[in-house]
């Protein structure tokens, strides 16, 4: 199958975010992401499962089961033998290095002996023979020749373990970035939209200059009833690359779960961020998405949208689910369309004095 560049989920029951929140909050349950992505499922009862896990925890669950949870449920690359094998090579290598470099200590003081016994030697009060230079001579010749041999090897082994340890490097790194991606669209996941959400309210530049736009593929699930989980995931993969390539390499772009993504947009104001967010979500209602073998058409392909500032949210648990409540009102109000959290005035009136201030 060849789809080219052709939702959402069912409608969602009254507000289940503000259920969310408030069941959270009622449980003492720290307000990550990843904690309200797993009561949001566990409440939606898209995910029986974990449900049942999560009532197993009772009413005040530890973070720890909740993670373990969240590992098992939503984390991707969970290869704990990847890190434990690098920790375990680079204390191998750099036991390796000390060694090293404490036998070359020890040759260098030797040579050093070498050197102030020759001294010694040549400014005794006692007659110099040229016998007794010779041997000196001598001496110091092998001792010297010793030394650069075993300084030469030191080198070598110390480059062959520099090399390794840079190979276990790239291994993390390699690791890293495919911890935090997606597998089917190759764009950040949800496990690396945590860790940016948060970074947001690290600053009050970063509250006052980021916004966090939700984006949910409209009617997807009939697309999956009609044409089949492989035609859905083509489309996801082909909006993530729609999302990607319109943002740009400085616009964090994340799937966040299922058909929804989520951007962060730093440094523009509420205007801008709002026309933008238009602009996506008109060019993929333009975008034809069609079969190309079959040419069967799977349009509308259409994504409704929520947005909301940073500076209009407590922290990153509200920020998302103030945006994921506008986006579920873009959804109430007919899809294909971009819904802004709009802030109380006494909001708006706090807002404004907190972040004047010098």
């Amino acid at each position: 199958m060849n789809v080219q560049a052709a939702e959402t989920t069912p409608e969602r029951p009254a507000d289940i975010a503000m259920t969310v929140v408030l069941t959270m909050r009622q449980m003492g349950v720290l307000g990550t992401p990843r904690n309200y992505e797993i009561y949001y499922e566990a409440l939606n009862g898209s995910n029986p499962e974990l449900s049942l896990e999560l009532a197993s925890l009772g009413l005040r669950p530890k973070q720890q089961e909740l993670d373990r949870i969240g590992e098992k449920h939503f984390a991707h690359h969970h290869d704990h033998g990847v890190v434990d094998g690098a920790r375990d090579t680079i204390t191998r290598q750099l036991d390796a290095i000390t060694s090293i470099l404490v036998s070359e200590r020890i040759y260098l003081e030797k040579y050093g002996r070498i050197l102030g016994q020759a001294a010694d030697g040549l400014n005794s009060r006692h007659m110099i023979t040229q016998e007794i230079v010779q041997k000196i001579v001598d001496v110091m010749a092998v001792a010297t020749r010793s030394t650069i041999d075993h300084g030469r090897q030191a080198v070598s082994s110390l480059d062959d373990t520099s090399a390794e340890l840079e190979s276990v490097k790239s291994k993390l790194e390699e690791y890293k970035r495919l911890a935090e991606t997606d597998p089917l669209t190759q764009i950040w996941n949800r496990r690396a939209f945590d860790r940016q959400i948060s970074r947001i309210f690290d600053t009050r530049q970063g509250v006052m200059f980021n916004a966090l736009v939700l984006a949910d593929i409209d009617c997807f699930k009939d697309i999956n009833d009609r044409y089949g989980h492989p035609v859905g995931d083509k489309i996801i993969q082909l909006i993530g690359g729609i999302l990607q390539s319109s943002c740009g390499p400085e616009m964090f772009v994340a799937r966040t779960g299922g058909e929804e993504f989520a951007l962060i947009i730093e440094g523009a104001s509420v205007e801008r961020t709002m026309a933008f967010a238009d602009q996506l979500r008109a060019e993929i209602a333009e975008t034809p998405f069609t079969n190309s073998q079959t040419r069967v058409s799977y349009e509308p392909i259409t994504i409704s949208m929520g947005v909301c500032m940073a500076s209009d949210a407590d922290g990153p648990e509200d920020l998302y689910a103030k945006a994921d409540r506008a986006l579920y009102r873009s959804k109430i109000n007919g899809r294909n369309q971009v819904t802004l959290h709009r802030p109380t005035p006494e909001r708006r009136s706090k807002d404004w004095m907190l972040y004047s201030r010098d």
